[in-house]
């Protein structure tokens, strides 16, 4: 059947059903009743949307981790520290690497090895091989709602396990769950996955259970200018909504200036709610999430806590619905719970004190002019070479590189555009490759990198974008040519 932007049927659905279901064992004990049943019974200040929308309403920012280990006590244990310590708003389920593979074997035993060893051996939480038992123990155990976190192509199965088990949020779509994470795997196949797991959100919703969704807004975390990043949460968030989702976050990884990461916050809120109500989705709730830097980290946790604290001063200044925190030990590899907690306690820290503060419209105004007009370009594009049809339209703008994102692995993906920072530290577009940009952006885009070229004495080049992936680690934010 072609693939189309149209809610799925109930056919289409159960057919779909009865083999997710039977992939593994554990897929016996899901059940839509169950878990409706289950979700009425937990109190409002468990319910991830419910949190979320108070948040928006009272302009406050909440601070959420990541974090994710295999054992169910030792999970437990991590996120009441967490939650208890670290003073987390919300909590994660980080899964592990095998899950979002659907590699549930090798999750299995990664599971009997981390019992034998006494520590984890995953680098994540296999809620499929753990099931809806195993699922509810960790809500049951907490006072603070929890989201599954993950990059799975087809998260079907891991889904319906954690919806039956309890979980209030879900991360991810067909396209950032796709080309920023897998190699070989068409963005059609990925777009109707996610389409069931939109479609089973939204039937929790008829049923009155409120169940937030979240498209993944970093992508591949490094130089994503905000425009490429905007446009995919926004038809993300358009096919979510065709399934009947009415409580999204959308998201954006911060990209080191300031004013641009407060404009590309703002728009991307009002971005969304503008193109959702024009195509009669006004009743879906928007939120926004804003993830602290992803790319490369300092190894001196000092030096850690300054870009952390960076993070939050965006997420406060742009009124973030929330923001993804991340750890002194980032460059290192897996936190402690207790640098976990850190992390947390110094982004609330920073919410706090700038909570009562904001950047004028008109120092950011150019900004957000900008990054408007790009992502209209975008989205606009992708439904005229849908005809209309915005799923297929997806499709067609990735085949034809007029989507394309930066440093991805997909072999769907073209690969031509090119980001780099102007003068000033915003990313803007060295190699449009085939963006369906005007003219006049293209050339704000030419202006700004020649601007940097100058103060630099060098000419734009390829060197520019290895400088500034780099840059960050390396204590700087724009990557200046060492000159001895």
């Amino acid at each position: 059947m072609e693939l189309m932007n149209k809610k799925l049927s109930d056919n289409d659905f159960y057919n779909q059903r009865e083999e997710i279901l039977g992939q593994w064992p554990t897929g016996k004990d899901v059940s839509l009743e169950a878990g409706v049943a289950y979700h009425s019974t937990l109190p409002e200040h468990k319910c991830f949307s419910k949190k979320l929308l108070a948040a928006k309403a009272a302009g406050v920012t909440l601070a959420q981790p990541r974090a994710g280990v295999a054992l169910i006590p030792d999970h437990i244990k991590l996120l009441t520290y967490l939650q208890d310590q670290g003073e987390a708003d919300l909590l994660p389920t980080t899964i592990d690497s095998y899950t979002r593979q659907n590699r549930f074997e090798r999750a299995q035993n990664g599971i009997e090895e981390s019992i034998r060893s006494g520590k984890s051996m995953l680098n994540g939480f296999p809620a499929v091989n753990h099931g809806v038992s195993g699922c509810r123990q960790i809500i049951d155990s907490l006072d603070t709602p929890v989201q599954i976190r993950h990059g799975t192509p087809d998260a079907r199965l891991l889904t319906e396990i954690a919806y039956t088990g309890g979980f209030s949020s879900n991360e991810g779509g067909g396209i950032s769950y796709n080309i920023p994470y897998a190699k070989n795997v068409d963005l059609e196949t990925t777009i109707r996955h996610w389409q069931y797991v939109d479609r089973l959100t939204g039937m929790y919703e008829e049923a009155g259970i409120a169940i937030n969704r979240e498209p993944f807004g970093p992508l591949t975390g490094t130089l994503v200018p905000p425009s490429i990043s905007h446009a995919v949460g926004i038809i993300e968030s358009l096919l979510a909504a065709e399934q009947g989702v009415k409580n999204i976050t959308v998201g954006y990884g911060q990209c080191g200036n300031l004013l641009q990461d407060v404009a590309a916050i703002q728009t991307l809120q009002a971005l969304t709610e503008e193109y959702l109500a024009a195509h009669g989705h006004s009743d879906v709730a928007v939120t926004t999430v804003l993830h602290q830097w992803m790319g490369g980290f300092p190894q001196d946790e000092a030096r850690a806590f300054s870009v952390i604290s960076w993070g939050a001063t965006v997420a406060a200044l742009s009124r973030a619905t929330k923001v993804i925190v991340k750890t002194p030990h980032e460059a290192i590899g897996i936190p402690t719970m207790e640098a976990n907690a850190q992390g947390i306690r110094c982004t609330k820290q920073t919410l706090s004190m700038l909570k009562d503060q904001c950047i004028g419209d008109t120092l950011i105004k150019t900004e957000k002019e900008i990054i408007s007009l790009e992502t209209r370009c975008l989205v606009d594009k992708c439904f005229e070479l849908g005809q209309g049809d915005l799923a297929q339209g997806a499709v067609r703008a990735f085949a034809a590189g007029v989507l394309d994102i930066p440093f991805a692995p997909s072999r769907f993906n073209a690969g031509k555009l090119l980001p780099a920072r102007d003068n000033e530290g915003a990313i803007r577009i060295f190699d449009p490759g085939h963006l369906p940009f005007t003219p006049e952006l293209l050339e704000f885009h030419k202006q700004k990198i020649n601007q940097r070229a100058a103060a630099e004495g060098r000419e734009p080049s390829f060197q520019m974008v290895i400088d500034d992936v780099y840059a960050i680690s390396k204590g700087n934010l724009v990557g200046r040519p060492n000159k001895g």
